[in-house]
């Protein structure tokens, strides 16, 4: 019954939209990406993750200590918009296939990048964030 704790709701869902949902859980990856395009243009809106609060930075300033130059992109939870995050994933790195970063957001938490300039970690968060991944720098 494991399977039971994982639903947002326990409140009854009219039918019709039972179906639905049963029907776009069926659907591939790719099917998806296509149905929300689809969705997207008949309806002249845009699909956006939700933005996640940001977490407050360090204050700036010069304390003495050595700065860290090199980081870890940790992937800690995919959020809602999977197919953001896997296209997130396969811009940061190009050489990740489909069903690798389909798993990397099934899998979690997922190393995404390692030894990481701090330019290109804090670009890296920003992209996933902006698909609606949670995401730590190590």
């Amino acid at each position: 019954m494991a399977d039971d704790s994982k639903k947002p709701s326990e409140k009854k869902l009219d039918p019709k939209l039972a179906k639905i949902i049963d029907d776009v859980s069926k659907l591939s990856v790719l099917e998806l990406a296509d149905l929300v395009k689809s969705l997207e243009d008949k309806f002249g809106v845009q699909a956006m993750a939700a933005m996640p609060a940001a977490a407050a930075a360090p204050a700036g300033g010069d304390s003495g200590a050595e700065e860290k130059s090199v980081f870890t992109v940790v992937m800690t939870a995919a959020g809602g918009n999977k197919i953001g995050v896997i296209k997130a994933l396969r811009e940061i790195k190009p050489d990740l296939g489909l069903k690798e970063a389909k798993d990397m957001t099934e899998k979690l938490p997922a190393e995404v990048l390692a030894d990481a300039k701090k330019e290109d970690a804090e670009e890296a968060k920003k992209k996933l964030e902006g698909a609606g991944a949670t995401v730590e720098l190590k």
